[in-house]
């Protein structure tokens, strides 16, 4: 798993990237070296998600968090139940899942999990959270169950973390608003790649129209199972534009094919069912300077970790009757190193 930004301008070639294979490099996106010998500018940020070293065991305040994960079939349900249990969080041994899965029983971490269909959501939720009092609720479901299931956990009043994207995100704000519960929502729960996002629109709201004239490409490749546009390929654009790029978001190259992720991104085969790997090259109207944002993402952990960061810190903010009801990652960033 690893999570890479790279920023370089000419004078200084960067080392060949990973994202586009050797031989296969688009032809005029690098700069010529000779031409600017003298421009003393270049920068070059790596970032390993692997290097950010988590404890393995949270406090024992920590300890006493139960942590319920709804859709614990799907991969991401997994991989937190996997870190939360690292984390030294208490799994409740209940799920939310299609009706199809209800009554089945799955078995992570050496806890044998039931899960419960639509029907029965509302009746069990309210029996879980009074039994678990302290009760944080996380949620990858499925975008067509976002507001319905952000309605349930608001009307029983359970605290949660929505890491779900799609549904109608004002709807899901204002359902959080009309109940005065807690809730960290944030359709990107990678703390570093959030990180970088805060960084870009940091940059764009104090140095708007830095790259006005520059041509904008970008790649985004993900596992095939993901039909849309990266959301945070397209909040990164949004920067740029406020840098003064012209770029539509129609121009992103979407890369879904195994054997293109293989040859031309770089994509390591065993991480074909689950990686985000993005690159956005800038040029400048003549060609002479070149600046290329990459960030790389193998594997769910990364997410399921920031995940499990927003359940530390929205428990935190529940215990402390914090008047602000509703965070993003950002919020969790700014708090610093919850374990």
């Amino acid at each position: 798993m690893a999570s890479l930004l790279r920023v370089s301008a000419n004078g200084f070639r960067s080392e060949k990237l990973p994202l586009l294979s050797r031989g296969k490099r688009r032809q005029g996106i690098a700069a010529k070296k000779a031409a600017f010998r003298w421009v003393p500018v270049a920068m070059s940020l790596s970032m390993s998600t692997t290097a950010i070293q988590h404890n393995q065991k949270a406090t024992s305040l920590d300890l006493a968090i139960p942590i319920m994960v709804n859709s614990c079939t799907g991969k991401m349900g997994k991989a937190v139940i996997k870190a939360a249990d690292s984390a030294g969080l208490h799994i409740v041994p209940v799920s939310f899942g299609a009706e199809k899965e209800s009554g089945q029983t799955i078995e992570l971490c050496g806890k044998e999990i039931l899960v419960h269909g639509p029907s029965e959501k509302e009746s069990v939720l309210a029996s879980v959270f009074h039994e678990y009092p302290n009760l944080i609720v996380v949620d990858y479901t499925v975008p067509a169950t976002v507001n319905d299931n952000a309605e349930l956990y608001s009307k029983v009043g359970v605290p949660f973390v929505m890491g779900t994207t799609g549904g109608d995100r004002d709807r899901l704000y204002k359902t959080v608003e009309d109940s005065n519960g807690y809730a960290v929502i944030s359709p990107q729960m990678g703390k570093q790649v959030v990180a970088f996002l805060a960084a870009m629109e940091i940059m764009a709201e104090q140095f708007p129209g830095a790259f006005s004239g520059y041509s904008l490409q970008v790649t985004e490749s993900h596992q095939a199972s993901k039909l849309d546009t990266s959301g945070t390929a397209k909040a990164v654009i949004s920067c740029f534009q406020k840098l003064g790029v012209s770029f539509g978001m129609d121009q992103i190259q979407m890369i879904r094919d195994p054997k293109q992720q293989i040859e031309m991104v770089g994509v390591p085969e065993e991480h074909l069912a689950g990686h985000a790997f993005h690159l956005y090259h800038l040029t400048s109207p003549d060609k002479t300077v070149s600046f290329e944002f990459q960030h790389n993402v193998c594997g769910r952990s990364i997410y399921a970790e920031g995940t499990v960061d927003a359940v530390l810190f929205l428990s935190k903010k529940v215990q402390s009757s914090a008047n602000k009801r509703i965070y993003n990652m950002i919020d969790v960033l700014r708090e610093g190193n919850m374990r």
